[in-house]
């Protein structure tokens, strides 16, 4: 993990994304503190390429203070929506719970979206959950993070399709290259899971996602863009632009 034990800042990620032809960005959180939120939000006001931040709440608090707390952050336009990392919750129904589950009914309200972090057991929980709220918009992270390592696909499959049958659930292709083996993967083995995303998805509900600098551990900015550019090589220009870039903005309601 050495490679990512530092930090990382705007001017950091600027070169790689004039390099990749990249316009923006949408900056996601890492930590679990209302700090963190405002930290992102604080960096939009001197480095314009990011277009959006996707803070941390504490969706458990009673509703009255998160409510509050919600109606104080839409002032900042730049805050698109909130993560929270449930990948890292022991309980698998973490997602279901009464105290969160009243939080995610609040979100739309404020026209914030919600970022789904899981691995493919709690992919059940998300399904509910979008289920459960048919007006929340959605984005699933990293795929739900298949297991591209030992090459499992089928319980991940079955998962995301039914997922994908919500409409307002949209997918980014991001975090890919460190579910493989970190040090020899090779761009065959993401094609079967790519296949799946967009078999599922469509192409207006997918979208690009860097997972820089995490992917540093396994690849750079350029090689992962370069596996997704390979992959919809294939596909209208259109289609391209759709998911390099267009249904970033229309989901998170960017203004570029």
């Amino acid at each position: 993990m050495k490679v990512i034990k530092k930090d990382f800042l705007p001017d950091d990620l600027l070169e790689h994304l004039q390099e990749n032809q990249i316009d923006g960005c949408v900056a996601v959180q890492a930590d679990q503190s209302d700090k963190e939120t405002e930290f992102l939000i604080a960096l939009t006001s001197n480095h314009s390429f990011i277009k959006g931040v996707v803070g941390w709440i504490d969706l458990q608090l009673p509703s009255v203070n998160l409510e509050e707390r919600l109606e104080n952050l839409s002032q900042f336009n730049q805050l698109k929506g909130f993560r929270h990392i449930v990948q890292d919750e022991p309980d698998d129904a973490f997602m279901l719970q009464k105290s969160f589950n009243e939080g995610i009914g609040l979100l739309a309200k404020h026209n914030f979206t919600y970022d789904i972090l899981i691995y493919p057991r709690q992919l059940s929980s998300a399904i509910e959950l979008a289920s459960t709220f048919p007006r929340q918009s959605f984005v699933l992270d990293h795929m739900a993070k298949p297991s591209i390592r030992t090459g499992e696909i089928d319980m991940w499959k079955k998962g995301v399709e039914e997922l994908s049958k919500h409409e307002n659930v949209y997918c980014k292709v991001s975090g890919i290259v460190t579910e493989a083996d970190w040090n020899n993967w090779k761009y065959d083995q993401f094609v079967p899971y790519l296949d799946v995303i967009f078999e599922s998805f469509g192409t207006k509900r997918i979208m690009f996602g860097s997972d820089w600098p995490v992917c540093l551990l396994s690849a750079s900015y350029q090689k992962v863009g370069g596996i997704i550019h390979e992959y919809i090589n294939r596909l209208s220009v259109t289609e391209q632009s759709e998911i390099m870039g267009q249904n970033a903005i229309n989901f998170y309601r960017l203004k570029i």
